[in-house]
């Protein structure tokens, strides 16, 4: 098979390794800078080109596409969707997952385990907005935030008030977070393939820091989920339509809970904490999901 993979950086781990897993299994395998990318709309068809040359006959893309690049990114998924080109991931679901409110929402919607998530727009809610998490200790968030950036700890309700009412004053979107104190912080990331859980590590914080994120300093072990977490982590991949994603669970006394679903996990931490080829099992989903004109979206979602 001939198969993309949009990336900005192809000495990332996770690009390389790809390529590699790719490569072993016998698929011509091409990095593809995404912002190098340049699309035409007409009416004999859509056309991606890169680098002055016409991108043609590819069986699959694999979208590595960063935060900071999501509008674009998924504008030139779209494009390699409609050029009937099998996408890993599909723009569409890619857009809602990282809509962390929108997101959020539909988990909401179809029961799945999560803190108590508030959001507002008026400074003269946050007392209400407070009370609604449960008070203080909570966790603010900004909701264009990644890696733990943008996300802050308030032990005590005058905190929380004063981080709030700075945020909203520089018209800055966040929500605030129940803060999961038995969670001791520590994450479970769980590594979804078509459906199935095919790694989970424990992510801890380091000493004096809440965030469990492994760019903040955070430690990476195996862990054994249980049947809960598992279904748990499935369900909200599917929700959010996705075929590869990284599920971020807390252990709570009320069971598992889900922090975000991330469409495009990293695989260095997930693969050396847990000694499994991640890499080559979204290749071969890929082989056995994927080929030309065996993307659902075709346009016919926007």
């Amino acid at each position: 098979m001939k198969i993309a993979i949009m990336s900005r950086n192809k000495n990332l781990y996770s690009t390389r390794r790809l390529v590699e897993a790719g490569e072993a299994a016998g698929h011509d395998m091409r990095v593809i800078d995404t912002l190098r990318c340049y699309m035409s709309m007409e009416a004999t068809g859509p056309t991606i080109h890169y680098r002055g040359e016409k991108l043609e006959g590819y069986d699959a893309v694999i979208p590595r596409i960063g935060a900071s690049v999501t509008f674009y990114g998924t504008a030139v998924l779209r494009q390699f969707e409609m050029m009937n080109v099998f996408p890993v991931n599909e723009s569409v679901a890619i857009s809602r997952s990282r809509d962390k409110l929108r997101s959020l929402q539909l988990l909401s919607r179809k029961g799945v385990g999560l803190p108590i998530t508030g959001f507002a727009n008026v400074p003269d809610d946050i007392p209400d907005l407070i009370k609604m998490v449960g008070g203080a200790p909570l966790v603010i968030k900004l909701l264009e935030g990644t890696q733990g950036i943008g996300v802050v700890l308030a032990e005590t309700r005058k905190a929380a008030e004063s981080v709030i009412e700075a945020f909203m004053g520089l018209s800055a979107n966040i929500m605030v977070q129940e803060y999961i104190k038995e969670a001791g912080g520590a994450d479970i990331r769980c590594f979804v393939v078509d459906g199935k859980v095919v790694a989970a590590m424990k992510r801890q914080a380091q000493d004096g820091e809440f965030r469990s994120n492994l760019h903040r300093g955070g430690s990476a072990s195996l862990i054994k989920i249980t049947p809960k977490e598992r279904a748990t982590a499935v369900r909200a991949a599917q929700i959010m339509g996705l075929n590869v994603a990284g599920v971020d669970l807390l252990r709570s006394s009320r069971g598992p809970l889900v922090m975000e679903v991330n469409s495009s996990p990293g695989l260095q931490g997930i693969e050396d904490a847990t000694g499994k080829d991640v890499a080559g099992l979204i290749i071969k989903f890929i082989e056995t999901s994927g080929g030309p004109n065996r993307t659902a979206t075709k346009g016919s979602r926007g």
